[in-house]
């Protein structure tokens, strides 16, 4: 249960946001009495899954989805070769009606896909009839290239990513457009020029990855494994937020379009991270298929307390405020030497640190005889900070060297 009562609403192209958490195009959003749990739940909002006019044909294979798990952590990415819904817009735009119905307050938002101009074109005016608040552009989909390179996701191009944006948005007269883009791209920052140029209203960043999510060692068919065969999949989860901070971060320092993130984030900390470096709003997929829409309590409450620890009066104010902490590398300072410290009261004696220096690192650090605890030789330690990241137990940290 959500516990606090701050105003979390934020404001994204001009339609309002109960909180900057909604669920992105995918599963979740795919069926009409999940959205109602979620918004039921307290999310702000939600995209309902990526939609095609009756005449796409949609045949989906399953099983769909596979996973990467290390030591003992589930999902750390979750790898899906479903494509789009298997609902086209006749079933979808009387869906996004009736939530919109039932709950005027929440953010309905339905994500799109087409092969042509008239079909994108079609779509949009269909989903403005039906009353949504905001319409989503897939072209990070292997389907629909436009012409381009058969297989190839739309916003792999340049040129078709401008085309196609100012279809859609010729054909918006009261809807905000978001274009929905892949980080699979040489050089996102022109992406992201050219969604602007075409006139969309916001940019989504930045999608899955295109990945290979493993393969079975005694089968040797690579997962997931369909009657003997497979295929590359989409992969999300807490592996791929690297991935998508980078991708906000370039694209907020160099093009001056509002951003909905998605990509990877779990936690509210996740969430404020991805604002931090640029985005309003943060849609999430694989957190909620694997811990369930209730997660929107500890999404609101930790976003709320916070603000209040930061003295913020508003997600809004959160929007950017570490871009101007990244520079080039040759930018960085070279004459504040840090060294690794030893919070002994933590230490739970696993080694890894030693091991982790030992054989990765600089050898900076010892085994007491007597207790087993680390000891760190200052004058050979750099501050790389290895053995802080392999430390299970945060009894390591970085200090000033001494002097």
């Amino acid at each position: 249960m959500i516990t606090h009562e701050r105003d979390l609403s934020i404001d994204f192209c001009g339609v309002k946001f109960p909180n900057p958490f909604l669920l992105s195009a995918a599963p979740p959003t795919d069926d009409l009495d999940m959205v109602r749990a979620a918004f039921d739940s307290g999310w702000g909002g939600a995209v309902l899954k990526t939609t095609s006019v009756e005449t796409e044909s949609v045949d989906l294979v399953y099983p769909m989805m596979s996973a990467v798990h290390q030591d003992g952590a589930r999902i750390i990415g979750l790898g899906n070769i479903d494509l789009i819904s298997e609902h086209h817009i006749d079933v979808v735009e009387q869906r996004a009606a009736t939530l919109k119905k039932e709950y005027p307050a929440h953010v309905v938002s339905v994500s799109i896909m087409g092969t042509k101009k008239e079909e994108w074109q079609h779509l949009v005016r269909r989903l403005e009839d039906a009353g949504v608040d905001v319409i989503e552009c897939s072209f990070s989909c292997p389907q629909g290239s436009m012409g381009e390179e058969p297989g190839a996701m739309l916003a792999q191009s340049i040129d078709a990513t401008e085309r196609v944006t100012g279809w859609v948005k010729s054909a918006a007269k009261r809807c905000p457009v978001v274009i929905k883009i892949t980080p699979q791209v040489t050089d996102i920052v022109k992406v992201a020029r050219a969604v602007k140029n075409g006139g969309a209203d916001a940019i989504c960043a930045a999608n899955t990855i295109p990945s290979l999510m493993g393969v079975d060692t005694d089968t040797l068919v690579p997962y997931p494994d369909v009657v003997g065969y497979s295929t590359y999949s989409g992969m999300s989860g807490p592996a791929v937020k690297p991935i998508t901070l980078r991708t906000l971060a370039e694209i907020s320092s160099h093009v001056d379009i509002p951003i909905t993130a998605t990509g990877g984030p779990v936690t509210w900390r996740d969430a404020v991270e991805m604002m931090l470096v640029g985005a309003t709003t943060v849609q999430f997929c694989t957190a909620v298929m694997h811990f369930g829409f209730d997660i929107i309590d500890d999404l609101c409450d930790g976003l709320a307390f916070y603000l209040d620890e930061k003295d913020l009066a508003q997600p809004a104010a959160l929007i950017g405020k570490s871009l101007q902490r990244i520079v080039g590398h040759g930018e960085l300072r070279r004459d504040a030497k840090m060294v690794s410290s030893l919070i002994e009261d933590r230490c739970v004696k696993c080694d890894l640190c030693y091991i982790a220096c030992r054989d990765g690192g600089h050898q900076a650090i010892k085994l007491d005889g007597q207790d087993r605890l680390p000891r760190i030789d200052t004058e050979r330690c750099p501050g790389c900070r290895l053995c802080v990241t392999v430390c299970p137990a945060e009894a390591l940290e970085m200090a000033k060297a001494p002097a």
